[in-house]
Protein backbone atom coordinates (compact mmCIF):
# COMPACT_ATOMS: atom_id res chain seq x y z
CA UNK A 1 0.00 0.00 0.00
CA UNK A 2 2.71 2.36 0.90
CA UNK A 3 4.31 1.89 -3.00
CA UNK A 4 1.25 3.36 -4.59
CA UNK A 5 1.19 6.36 -2.29
CA UNK A 6 5.02 6.90 -2.72
CA UNK A 7 3.79 6.89 -6.58
CA UNK A 8 1.27 8.64 -6.50
CA UNK A 9 3.02 11.57 -4.57
CA UNK A 10 6.16 11.22 -6.87
CA UNK A 11 3.65 11.39 -10.10
CA UNK A 12 2.15 14.58 -8.78
CA UNK A 13 5.78 15.73 -8.13
CA UNK A 14 6.79 15.36 -11.40
CA UNK A 15 3.35 16.77 -12.90
CA UNK A 16 4.16 20.38 -11.15
CA UNK A 17 7.73 20.08 -12.31
CA UNK A 18 6.18 19.48 -16.15
CA UNK A 19 3.58 22.73 -15.51
CA UNK A 20 6.28 25.08 -14.70
CA UNK A 21 9.38 23.73 -15.98
CA UNK A 22 8.53 26.39 -18.73
CA UNK A 23 7.43 29.15 -17.11
CA UNK A 24 10.52 31.22 -16.33
CA UNK A 25 10.81 33.99 -13.38
CA UNK A 26 13.13 36.99 -13.92
CA UNK A 27 13.59 39.11 -10.59
CA UNK A 28 10.18 37.67 -9.03
CA UNK A 29 8.56 37.92 -12.73
CA UNK A 30 7.14 34.74 -14.26
CA UNK A 31 6.25 34.49 -17.74
CA UNK A 32 4.62 31.51 -19.35
CA UNK A 33 5.75 29.34 -21.86
CA UNK A 34 2.38 29.58 -23.68
CA UNK A 35 -0.42 32.52 -23.15
CA UNK A 36 -3.92 31.96 -24.22
CA UNK A 37 -5.97 35.25 -25.05
CA UNK A 38 -9.02 35.92 -27.47
CA UNK A 39 -8.97 32.32 -28.27
CA UNK A 40 -5.54 32.66 -29.80
CA UNK A 41 -2.70 30.70 -28.66
CA UNK A 42 0.63 32.36 -28.33
CA UNK A 43 4.03 31.18 -27.63
CA UNK A 44 6.98 33.00 -25.85
CA UNK A 45 9.94 33.59 -28.56
CA UNK A 46 12.22 34.92 -25.97
CA UNK A 47 12.30 36.68 -22.12
CA UNK A 48 14.76 39.24 -20.56
CA UNK A 49 15.74 41.87 -18.10
CA UNK A 50 16.14 45.72 -18.90
CA UNK A 51 18.86 47.23 -17.33
CA UNK A 52 18.41 51.00 -16.96
CA UNK A 53 21.86 52.69 -16.59
CA UNK A 54 23.02 50.33 -13.14
CA UNK A 55 19.07 49.29 -12.22
CA UNK A 56 17.04 46.39 -13.25
CA UNK A 57 13.86 48.88 -14.54
CA UNK A 58 11.75 45.69 -15.88
CA UNK A 59 11.58 42.16 -17.05
CA UNK A 60 9.80 41.28 -20.41
CA UNK A 61 8.92 38.10 -22.56
CA UNK A 62 7.62 38.23 -26.27
CA UNK A 63 5.23 36.29 -27.75
CA UNK A 64 4.00 35.17 -31.19
CA UNK A 65 0.80 33.16 -32.28
CA UNK A 66 1.60 30.16 -32.98
CA UNK A 67 1.70 29.02 -36.53
CA UNK A 68 3.73 32.18 -37.94
CA UNK A 69 6.85 32.43 -38.53
CA UNK A 70 9.69 32.80 -35.79
CA UNK A 71 10.27 35.75 -34.95
CA UNK A 72 8.62 38.14 -37.18
CA UNK A 73 8.46 41.16 -34.44
CA UNK A 74 7.86 44.04 -37.15
CA UNK A 75 5.37 42.00 -39.33
CA UNK A 76 1.76 41.83 -38.98
CA UNK A 77 1.65 38.45 -37.19
CA UNK A 78 -0.37 38.61 -34.17
CA UNK A 79 2.02 38.94 -31.07
CA UNK A 80 2.09 40.40 -27.51
CA UNK A 81 5.09 41.54 -25.30
CA UNK A 82 4.84 41.79 -21.75
CA UNK A 83 6.53 44.02 -19.52
CA UNK A 84 6.40 43.39 -15.65
CA UNK A 85 8.17 46.88 -13.60
CA UNK A 86 9.74 47.02 -10.90
CA UNK A 87 10.26 50.58 -10.13
CA UNK A 88 7.03 53.17 -9.78
CA UNK A 89 6.53 54.84 -12.99
CA UNK A 90 4.15 58.12 -14.12
CA UNK A 91 2.14 58.00 -17.40
CA UNK A 92 3.20 60.97 -18.26
CA UNK A 93 6.94 59.36 -18.18
CA UNK A 94 5.63 56.79 -20.81
CA UNK A 95 4.14 58.66 -22.99
CA UNK A 96 7.23 61.02 -23.21
CA UNK A 97 9.18 57.71 -23.53
CA UNK A 98 6.86 56.60 -26.23
CA UNK A 99 6.43 59.25 -28.57
CA UNK A 100 10.61 60.15 -28.63
CA UNK A 101 11.28 56.25 -29.37
CA UNK A 102 8.19 56.17 -32.22
CA UNK A 103 9.32 59.85 -33.35
CA UNK A 104 13.34 58.69 -33.55
CA UNK A 105 12.24 55.69 -35.69
CA UNK A 106 10.08 56.88 -38.26
CA UNK A 107 10.69 59.10 -41.08
CA UNK A 108 8.90 62.77 -41.10
CA UNK A 109 5.92 61.49 -43.06
CA UNK A 110 5.22 58.60 -41.06
CA UNK A 111 5.17 60.13 -38.24
CA UNK A 112 3.18 62.45 -38.85
CA UNK A 113 0.47 60.06 -40.14
CA UNK A 114 0.68 57.92 -36.71
CA UNK A 115 0.89 61.44 -34.60
CA UNK A 116 -2.77 60.98 -33.84
CA UNK A 117 -3.37 58.10 -32.86
CA UNK A 118 -0.06 57.42 -30.90
CA UNK A 119 -1.26 60.48 -29.13
CA UNK A 120 -4.66 58.56 -28.42
CA UNK A 121 -2.85 56.04 -27.39
CA UNK A 122 -0.44 57.81 -24.75
CA UNK A 123 -3.03 59.22 -23.21
CA UNK A 124 -3.80 55.65 -21.80
CA UNK A 125 -1.12 54.95 -19.92
CA UNK A 126 -1.65 54.96 -16.21
CA UNK A 127 0.78 55.23 -13.61
CA UNK A 128 2.94 51.81 -12.09
CA UNK A 129 4.18 50.70 -9.04
CA UNK A 130 6.01 48.17 -8.83
CA UNK A 131 4.52 44.35 -9.79
CA UNK A 132 2.11 46.11 -12.19
CA UNK A 133 2.54 44.60 -15.76
CA UNK A 134 1.43 45.96 -19.02
CA UNK A 135 0.53 43.98 -21.84
CA UNK A 136 0.48 45.40 -25.97
CA UNK A 137 -0.75 43.00 -28.52
CA UNK A 138 -1.93 42.92 -31.74
CA UNK A 139 -4.21 40.48 -32.76
CA UNK A 140 -3.74 40.61 -36.17
CA UNK A 141 -6.94 43.10 -36.61
CA UNK A 142 -6.93 44.87 -33.17
CA UNK A 143 -3.96 46.29 -30.89
CA UNK A 144 -4.59 46.54 -27.00
CA UNK A 145 -2.94 47.87 -24.23
CA UNK A 146 -3.40 45.96 -20.68
CA UNK A 147 -2.21 46.63 -17.44
CA UNK A 148 -2.35 44.30 -15.11
CA UNK A 149 -5.11 42.37 -16.60
CA UNK A 150 -7.47 45.80 -17.21
CA UNK A 151 -7.41 46.87 -21.18
CA UNK A 152 -6.57 50.63 -21.20
CA UNK A 153 -6.58 51.17 -25.03
CA UNK A 154 -8.04 49.26 -28.15
CA UNK A 155 -7.57 50.27 -31.69
CA UNK A 156 -6.86 48.76 -35.58
CA UNK A 157 -4.00 50.16 -36.49
CA UNK A 158 -1.29 48.10 -37.51
CA UNK A 159 1.27 50.83 -38.46
CA UNK A 160 0.70 52.29 -34.88
CA UNK A 161 1.75 48.45 -33.52
CA UNK A 162 4.72 47.93 -35.61
CA UNK A 163 5.73 51.69 -34.32
CA UNK A 164 4.76 50.61 -30.68
CA UNK A 165 7.06 47.01 -31.14
CA UNK A 166 9.26 48.45 -32.62
CA UNK A 167 10.29 50.70 -29.41
CA UNK A 168 11.77 47.29 -28.08
CA UNK A 169 12.06 44.67 -30.91
CA UNK A 170 13.19 47.01 -34.20
CA UNK A 171 16.36 47.91 -35.76
CA UNK A 172 17.29 50.69 -33.13
CA UNK A 173 15.51 49.45 -29.69
CA UNK A 174 15.45 51.05 -26.32
CA UNK A 175 18.38 48.18 -25.84
CA UNK A 176 20.14 45.89 -28.05
CA UNK A 177 21.04 42.94 -25.30
CA UNK A 178 17.15 43.17 -24.49
CA UNK A 179 15.86 42.93 -28.03
CA UNK A 180 18.07 40.02 -28.56
CA UNK A 181 16.93 37.86 -25.35
CA UNK A 182 13.37 38.94 -26.12
CA UNK A 183 13.91 37.33 -29.97
CA UNK A 184 15.41 34.58 -28.55
CA UNK A 185 19.07 35.26 -30.44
Amino acid sequence: MSLPRNLSALLLAAMATTATADTVEIEGASFPATIETDERRYERIGHGLFRYMIWDAYAGAYYQAQGFPRPAPLSKVPRRLELEYFHAIEAEEFAEATRKSVREALDDATYEELSSPLETFNERYRDVEPGDRYALTWDGDRLTLALNGEMLYEGNDPDLASALFGIWLGEEPLGEAFRDDLLGR
